[in-house]
């Protein structure tokens, strides 16, 4: 049989729109299949479907030439899906939420030696190096990545869906991921990601599947296609260069200025300065101490010791409201339990933290709420099938990216704080997103990047690599190829001058 998997004429329609519109999808034993589109493309849905998440308005799924006919057989089927948004259970081990459902018991008791002797045995199968007896809530995104992939090879899936499954990684951990996908498929699995990185498609795909608005525009051999092609496959154009400003007076104003900041076991007496009209990147691998530094300086956690100084004022022990008062805005990373109210409309979601603009006498203005709303949804495309009273819960991540993103840069501020602010978001979308990071300097506001990715931090003025929570090095972007940065980035390597 030369399909594993076909999907014929699946279409899936949400209120208001077609998420899926006549698709088909053929996957091959063994093989590497990428579902490349922008975002609210389809992508997500249609994995959605073939999980058994979604049951689909019309078409057929074959899974190894039988009908899926209920949402259940997938599993069944031997499907499984690593979701873009982890599924772990934070206070459990590595070893707990792999067998989490698939336990093994024996007169009511749970036989943990025979589990962790067979995770054991896949984990050094696949060469993940994992602490087995280690707290989800512990561990990088890196580890959870690949906690989530031994949940579905410890349950003998042999068709593995991965939904952006490096969005959260470091170059480092991407790399390992993309090896991993390449011995699974010679390990005769098949695979399906789900991605917008053209880059990753060329290194590790047989096939590529796009969509653009709910419709498949082409599917490809991966090699044989450019990426040029891709991207007009996509419907987009190829992401241009920022451009970054030579040098940034060092007599400007400094609107944020972290002295000495110290983070109980996570961040060691930090200090830096971030001056009006300048980008600087905090930038490290997973684990470095990024996430805690962050929280620090919005006010979600408490530091043992330093100073914290936002536009002239101590807020060291202010809490959020008091610092987004002195002029701090804040993209956070996970806008899903973050950033937004998923039970919420957009146009609510997009006036959290400025609320008591549109209120008279005690009562919000919908007229004024539902206008605003369609102002920035067309200012920064983003997808919404009823507008304003689309609810947060039904958007894409890219979608729900961009609705923090458009809330944050219109509010007035002096500092822009962004933790990861292009995750999620197609290359369209973040091309668009770092340009309006540029923006925000040349206007004069201080722009903080936390981030690991390399295409965020090539926008910056500065770098500052973090490691073991501690400030190890300060370099220029472009004083550094991409592949160095890279390696820089993830502690692989020490700077040219001191190598």
């Amino acid at each position: 049989m030369e399909y594993v998997i076909e999907m014929c004429g699946i279409t899936k329609e949400f209120p208001g729109i077609t998420a899926n519109d006549d698709i088909t999808l053929q996957l091959k034993k063994g093989e590497i299949h990428a579902l490349l589109g922008e975002n609210g493309a389809g992508k997500s849905t249609l994995m959605g479907v073939l999980s058994g998440l979604y049951r689909p308005d019309d078409g057929v799924i074959l899974i190894n030439g039988v009908a899926a006919r209920a949402p259940v057989e997938a599993a069944k089927l031997g499907i499984g899906m690593v979701h873009q948004h982890f599924t772990l259970v934070e206070n459990f081990t590595v070893l707990e939420n792999v067998i989490l459902g698939a336990e093994t018991v024996r007169h009511g008791f749970l036989r943990m030696d025979a589990a962790r002797e067979r995770v054991s045995e896949l984990s050094r199968r696949y060469g993940f190096e994992l602490d087995l007896d280690a707290r989800v809530s512990d561990v990088s995104a890196g580890a959870r990545q690949r906690a989530e992939i031994l949940k579905i090879l410890y349950r003998q899936s042999e068709i593995l869906i991965l939904d952006e499954p490096t969005s959260a990684l470091t170059p480092k951990e991407t790399d390992d991921l993309l090896r991993v996908l390449k011995e699974l498929s010679a390990d005769g699995k098949s695979v399906i990601f789900i991605t917008h990185k053209i880059d990753e498609i060329k290194r590790a795909a047989h096939r590529c599947t796009v969509l653009s608005k709910g419709r498949v525009t082409g599917t490809v051999r991966a090699a044989d296609t450019s990426v040029e092609r891709l991207s007009e496959l996509m419907g987009i154009q190829a992401a241009a260069a920022v451009t970054r400003r030579a040098d940034v007076d060092r007599q400007r104003t400094p609107v944020l200025d972290v002295s000495g900041l110290t983070v109980k076991h996570a961040v060691n007496n930090v200090s830096f300065q971030v001056r009006e009209g300048e980008i600087v990147c905090v930038a490290g691998a997973e684990g470095s101490g990024q996430s805690e530094l962050a929280d620090a300086l919005i006010g979600a956690a408490r530091p043992a010791s330093g100073v914290v100084t936002l536009a002239g004022q101590d807020v060291t022990r202010a809490d959020i409201r008091e610092r987004i008062r002195a002029g701090m805005s804040y993209i956070p990373e996970d806008c899903r339990g973050q950033g937004l109210i998923p039970g919420f409309d957009l146009a609510h979601n997009l006036i959290l933290k400025t609320h008591r603009e549109f209120q008279r006498r005690g009562v919000l203005r919908r007229g004024e709420i539902h206008a605003r709303a369609d102002a920035l949804i067309e200012k920064y495309g983003i997808q919404a099938a009823r507008g304003g009273k689309t609810l947060v819960s039904s958007m894409s991540g890219g979608n729900r990216q961009r609705a923090v993103a458009a809330r944050e840069l219109e509010r007035p501020h002096k500092l822009l704080i962004a933790v990861g602010p292009t995750r999620g978001l197609d290359a369209a979308a973040a091309k668009y997103l770092r340009e309006r990071l540029i923006s925000e300097r040349s206007a004069g506001a201080g722009v903080l990047l936390v981030s690991s990715d390399i295409d965020e931090a090539m926008c910056a003025d500065r770098i500052l690599i973090l490691s073991g929570g501690a400030i190890a090095d300060e370099i220029k972007p472009g004083e550094y190829s991409v592949g160095e940065l890279s390696l820089l980035l993830s502690g692989c390597k020490a700077r040219r001058d001191t190598a």
